[in-house]
């Protein structure tokens, strides 16, 4: 699998004095690239966010790449109390990457898949195995691969840590990425879909390995719902 062979990237500068982030949108909606793996509108050429002066911020995706996700995640990865933006990025030619952005810009990226119109789905983000640094989860390519991949930011930058196969979280075309990250109390569990849809899943991070269990039955988004719930 190619996220496993990578460790993590560049890490670029970030220069907005000490303004944070409050809210995080994309913007201006493209057919560039023509995936639609969320539906016609699914694809953008910018990404905006707000600082803690009120002021916005535009920012467009690298050259020769769309943001393509349903919505960016505003998480304190590093727990300084300013927040981050994780996002997914794809490229014409290498298809879909995590990202990282700041105030300033691209902190952070996970490589490309490898190929044009492959794409991830977001779990979430939080501190998966309890030892103080943020992981980020995502479905590799929940269509075709359906491998949950952890990542870690550490230092500024991500940081690959493990992925298991048989897990997804999307139907192809849908608006909507199904489950998430339930945090209740000290246990950490990734809810996803088994990978022919019967089954709700709990995932967890328990030293460098993926445990995964049975929650009960899928039926549809809703099942996934019910199981972010602590109880």
């Amino acid at each position: 699998m190619r996220f496993a062979l990578a460790a993590a990237l560049a890490v670029l500068p970030v220069v907005a004095g000490a303004q944070t982030i409050t809210g995080a949108r994309y913007d201006a909606p493209t057919t560039r690239y023509g995936h639609g793996v969320l539906g016609p509108l699914s694809e953008w050429d910018a990404l905006v966010l707000t600082l803690s002066d009120g002021a916005s911020v535009r920012l467009s995706p690298p050259t020769g790449h769309v943001f393509e996700d349903e919505a960016p995640r505003l998480v304190d990865l590093d727990g300084d109390g300013s927040t981050e933006v994780i996002v997914v990025q794809s490229s014409f030619d290498l298809g879909a990457q995590l990202a990282v952005y700041g105030p300033g810009g691209q902190l952070a990226v996970t490589p490309h898949i490898g190929q044009k119109n492959r794409w991830l789905a977001v779990v979430g983000a939080a501190d998966m195995d309890g030892d103080g640094a943020v992981e980020i989860a995502f479905v590799d390519r929940p269509h075709l691969a359906k491998v949950l991949s952890v990542w870690r930011w550490r230092n500024g930058g991500l940081e690959f840590v493990v992925a298991a196969s048989g897990l997804t979280n999307h139907h192809f075309g849908g608006a909507q990425i199904e489950g998430g990250m339930r945090v209740c109390g000290p246990v950490v569990e990734a809810i996803t879909a088994d990978a022919d849809w019967t089954r709700v899943m709990a995932t967890r991070l328990l030293g460098d390995r993926l445990v995964a269990r049975v929650v009960g039955p899928y039926v549809d988004a809703a099942s996934l719902t019910a199981a972010l719930a602590c109880r």
